[in-house]
């Protein structure tokens, strides 16, 4: 029998509805083992989530002010779930412990993760299942990156003999003892590193949507779902903007050859989205493409100096001002007398002067021109090597579509193509491009 790692999300577990959603899941495969909860998230849109109630809260104690009311608003949160559950399950010790915590400035990491330990407890409450605390197994070094060889270990030991086990997502333990957290969304994180450490057949994420969607629904309407996408090709969406799934999440199961399987909590028999390491022929999209993401807020440097390409080390120059000042590039498309350099905008700002001056200074160019308000939009498709006229597509419907392109770069792979677009663009460079190689498809 497999060993599945099955990770729920915060809009997952926001209610004892929800709650019961996730445990009829597990209870369905006897294969789901080993779960991973977040904290409760919202209820409806105007709600809260618990652990922005538990910063709030955290930030009233630091300010030596009282937390009392949000403190309490937050235990009758949990009274709520526990009470919808209908469990003999007290947590009066547990929020004794922690408003001490707080009192005391354990630290905004275990103002937050208290979110997840509390509604980990609860479901293993629920589900009969032994609870294991994050800290206990989940470690760090003191640079604050994760502590792979000891967390593995750890969960190894720890989990060896138990058939199911409940262990908090988005927190683990410093190297100096205290509660130390993942950024935002670290609840996937956790999960794919359990998966990894217990060499899981599969990862299963539950969330709110089915499965990952080839563009954006707030720009397109009822984008198609991607049914299987590579690990490579969910790099490249999620490094764009496509936000499914924690970016660190991919690499614990990565390495392993793990598959993580998207799914829907309110619509379990939809099949979700299956991310591989890599995928045969029958399973390339039928779209040509895999997905279309894109950010906003980017400035490109454009420098153009006569026989650039001649000058030994221009480029290496070029770079060399940007790290100098800790500037990260994003892209850097050339042609014989000119190259163009892409930066974040926020990057920039401060040291816009600076890194001009030090430009010209640097490699003389004969010319240097600065473009603010720029969009990256990429088209991403593993069928896309196979296919010919692919940018030419792309190209057309921009064209139809008025967009005038500011650049392209296409990667050695052929898996992805970059193009920029001013900001005012964004959304209709996102659309057109949909439907020249979706809507035209169906």
């Amino acid at each position: 029998m497999g060993v599945k790692v099955v990770k729920f999300g915060g809009s997952s577990l926001a209610d004892a509805g929800q709650i019961k959603k996730a445990a009829a899941i597990i209870k369905s495969d006897l294969e789901r083992r080993y779960v991973v909860p977040s904290a409760p998230g919202k209820r409806f849109s105007e709600d809260i989530k618990v652990t922005d109630m538990l910063y709030a809260c955290y930030g009233l104690a630091e300010r030596g002010e009282s937390f009392a009311e949000t403190f309490k608003a937050i235990q009758a949160r949990y009274s709520e779930i526990i009470k919808g559950l209908g469990i003999d399950l007290s947590l009066e010790e547990d929020f004794e412990e922690i408003a001490n915590g707080f009192r005391s400035r354990y630290g905004k990491d275990y103002a937050a993760s208290r979110g997840e330990y509390l509604n980990g407890k609860i479901i293993a409450a629920y589900l009969g299942f032994p609870f294991i605390d994050a800290a206990e197994v989940i470690f760090f070094h003191e640079d604050g990156k994760l502590n792979k060889e000891k967390t593995n270990n750890a969960l190894r030991e720890r989990l060896c003999g138990l058939d199911n086990a409940v262990i908090p997502g988005f927190y683990g333990c410093g190297a100096d003892g205290y509660v130390r957290t993942f950024s935002r969304g670290g609840s996937d994180v956790t999960g794919s590193i359990v998966a990894g450490a217990v060499k899981a057949s599969l990862y299963e994420n539950w969330t709110d949507v089915s499965g990952f969607l080839v563009a954006d629904p707030r720009i397109v309407e009822n984008p198609a779902v991607i049914r299987t996408i590579t690990y490579t090709e969910l790099r490249e969406l999620s490094y764009m903007g496509a936000s499914v799934l924690h970016e660190e999440a991919i690499f614990p199961v990565r390495s392993a050859g793990i598959p993580i399987n998207i799914r829907n909590t309110n619509a379990p028999e939809e099949a979700g989205t299956m991310i591989v390491p890599e995928s045969s022929e029958e399973e390339v999209s039928s779209y040509t493409i895999t997905g279309i993401a894109g950010k906003k807020h980017f400035t490109t440097i454009n420098i153009h100096k006569d026989k650039m390409n001649s000058e030994v080390g221009f480029c290496r120059d070029v770079l060399d001002v940007l790290a100098n000042n800790n500037i990260s590039m994003e892209h850097m498309p050339s042609s014989i007398d000119a190259m163009t350099v892409i930066i974040d905008s926020e990057q920039l700002e401060s040291k816009r002067d600076l890194i001009l001056t030090q430009l010209n200074k640097r490699v003389a160019p004969d010319k240097m021109e600065v473009e603010d308000g720029i969009a990256l939009v990429a088209v991403v498709g593993r069928g896309m090597f196979r296919t010919r006229g692919v940018a030419a597509r792309i190209f057309a419907a921009l064209a139809h579509a008025r967009i005038n392109v500011k650049m392209i770069d296409q990667g050695s792979s052929e898996l992805n193509v970059i193009v920029g677009v001013t900001e005012d663009d964004f959304e209709q460079a996102i659309r057109c491009i949909y439907d020249m190689f979706v809507n035209s498809v169906e």
